[in-house]
């Protein structure tokens, strides 16, 4: 899943670049799926109808999750560095609770 507070439009663009021949990314929600509380936008996990004792999320802002905070990993912003290896560096850890 990629899950974004962004527009749908801009959702759809971004999955273009991420996942061009839609191999991998299988679902996409957008700000339409998220909970708007007071002109922000956030997002509910309950909305993908799972267990929320197995689902983790990855995000750069804290306030795009007040909900379920403890499901949330908290990662540096991407801003185009292709060097950046943040998300890899995650596997082992990914890897271990896709096992628990």
């Amino acid at each position: 899943f990629i899950f974004t507070t962004a527009k749908q439009d801009y959702a759809e663009k971004l999955l273009d670049v991420l996942d061009p021949k839609k191999k991998f990314i299988r679902h996409c929600l957008s700000q339409q799926d998220c909970v708007c509380a007071q002109g922000c936008y956030w997002k509910d996990l309950t909305c993908l109808d799972r267990d929320l004792a197995k689902t983790v999320g990855l995000d750069y802002t804290i306030q795009a999750f007040p909900g379920q905070a403890a499901n949330w990993i908290l990662v540096p912003r991407w801003c185009g560095d292709p060097r950046d290896k943040e998300l890899l560096e995650l596997i082992p850890l990914l890897a271990q609770l896709s096992q628990a």
